[in-house]
């Protein structure tokens, strides 16, 4: 059994808290360095404007001497005075410098001690939160997993009911109304069962449990077998369901109840937004190393911006449209990716939608 990778969203959180740690390492380091040239600056340009100053005091004051026909010893005393203070501006500033850079080297340390133990609560918290989300997720698959089983017994028994009913009445005068009513509560039971199937695929997905199991197969058999299954409902609107290719054996390995719900999703979707008298069209071909499979309608297309989030969960096309959860292409796009293949959709406005998908292509064993 294959299984996708588990916890992709997690790995996502992971990824983006990692990046935002590196963001915020840098913004620090960055900011620090800022702040440091800025205090250097300041206490530069403050030193400066002080010997300014003390410079223009001093040439005042020689200039009062000399005005005053000042001595040789006068003039020595004024030097040694000078020679004196100026020793002390440069003890007094020495000793700021190192109580600046003591400061700096404090602060840095406590940044380097506090920054990891915030880090590693944080962490904790988060694993413990993970831990529990975990363990609600379990419980919350296993009670699924029982209501969904109890819940497709009792649409499989309306069904069987629905038919026995239809059995019952087909010699009354009235068979055909209620032979019309059954087949409605048939359909209705179909729709239940595969909403059902689609809440359980969701939550196998979230628990990274989606079962798929690959074997040899001929992909072609899924595109005949899809349009056989779809082709009454397609007709219902007067649209023309058709494979198209050169019919030709597509080898591969792949699960064909899952690879048939892919085809199945994308072509119920093609009807639902093709206009009456439309046409889809189903291909597959070999193309490099990949089978590629296509859906092809003539609908009102999808806007280029929505071309990739409709391939997420509980996202429709049109918002006001209540004909399902927008799970269907979220289901496909998880069975695919686990087949080793991808999914894409392009579109033009008002001419219609392909959606494509690619598996790996598998020689027959006989031309290993």
């Amino acid at each position: 059994m294959d299984t996708p990778k588990p916890s992709v969203e997690r790995e996502q959180t992971d990824d983006s808290l990692r990046e935002e740690r590196d963001k915020t390492d840098r913004a620090i380091a960055e900011g620090r360095d800022l702040v440091q040239e800025s205090a250097d600056e300041v206490l530069r340009h403050a030193r400066e404007e002080a010997d300014a100053v003390l410079e223009e005091a001093r040439r005042k004051a020689d200039q009062l001497l000399k005005e005053s026909a000042g001595t040789l010893s006068a003039d020595a005393a004024v030097a040694m005075e000078r020679d004196f203070e100026d020793a002390a501006v440069r003890a007094d500033r020495e000793t700021a410098d190192q109580t600046l850079e003591l400061e700096r080297v404090e602060t840095a340390r406590i940044l380097a001690r506090l920054l990891p133990v915030e880090r590693a609560e944080t962490d904790y918290r988060l694993h413990a939160e993970r831990v529990q989300s975990d363990g609600a997720l379990a419980n919350r698959d296993d009670f699924l997993g029982l209501v969904a089983h109890d819940l497709r017994d009792l649409v499989g028994g309306i069904a069987i009911c629905s038919a026995a009913i239809a059995r019952i009445c087909a010699d009354t005068e009235q068979a055909a109304p209620i032979g019309a009513e059954v087949a409605r509560i048939q359909r209705q039971a179909v729709r239940a069962n595969r909403l059902i199937g689609d809440l359980v695929d969701v939550a196998s997905i979230d628990a990274g449990r989606l079962a798929i199991v690959k074997v040899p197969g001929d992909v072609q058999t899924v595109l005949a077998e899809a349009a056989d299954e779809f082709r009454p409902s397609a007709a219902v609107k007067g649209i023309d369901l058709s494979v198209e290719g050169d019919g030709g054996a597509l080898p591969a390995e792949f699960d064909h109840a899952r690879l048939f719900q892919v085809m199945g999703n994308l072509v119920v979707n093609a009807i639902k937004f093709s206009p009456r008298h439309g046409r889809i069209i189903l291909r597959a071909e070999h193309v490099g190393d990949d089978v590629r499979c296509s859906v092809v309608d003539m609908g009102p297309g999808i806007p280029g911006d929505q071309l990739e989030s409709i391939f997420e969960r509980f996202v429709q096309v049109d918002r006001n449209d209540r004909r399902g959860l927008g799970l269907g292409l979220f289901i496909a796009r998880h069975i695919i990716e686990g087949h080793a293949g991808r999914i894409w959709a392009e579109s033009t406005p008002d001419e219609g939608t392909r959606v494509l998908f690619t598996i790996p292509y598998a020689l027959p064993a006989s031309s290993s």
